[in-house]
């Protein structure tokens, strides 16, 4: 019998952000770990949390999270800023949470970054925040831009 060829890698920052949120929903450490890049400053802050650094504390941080099952979270309103070999969102992050009273829905925003390195994507740096109702609506200004 053939062996089934293993998908592509992630090839676009879009994309890793894609496998690292339904990593999240199937609290999978493996695929979430393999969007990460292999740096050792690779970085991740969890709402209220202190500053994680490097892939061996990154994994225990969320294997102590997925403890507690999966998250069901849902990035919303993701705003990009993308150069050549850096890519960054901003991400409103919805994410439900049952209670005896039925779901609740908790907002985090959260600030992606990727890196691109010998021609593939990887996540540098996830931090996250609290939320509130309040940050669905965006808040801006009309820019402007001085030369």
């Amino acid at each position: 019998m053939p062996r089934a060829k293993p998908p592509p890698p992630p090839a676009t920052p879009d994309e890793i952000e894609q496998q690292f949120y339904e990593a999240l929903q199937r609290a999978d450490i493996e695929s979430l770990m393999a969007v990460w890049s292999d740096d050792d400053e690779i970085v991740c802050v969890h709402p209220g949390g202190p500053r994680v650094v490097g892939a061996p504390a990154i994994r225990a941080a969320f294997e102590a999270i997925f403890a507690n099952g999966a998250i069901a979270v849902r990035p919303d309103k993701v705003r990009r800023l993308q150069s050549m070999n850096c890519a960054v969102h901003s991400v409103l992050e919805r994410i439900e949470i049952p209670t005896d009273e039925g779901t609740q829905t908790a907002w985090v925003v959260a600030t992606n970054v990727y890196v691109k390195s010998g021609g593939a994507w990887a996540m540098a740096a996830h931090h996250a925040s609290p939320g509130s109702p309040r940050e669905v609506q965006d808040i801006a200004e009309a820019g402007s831009t001085i030369h």
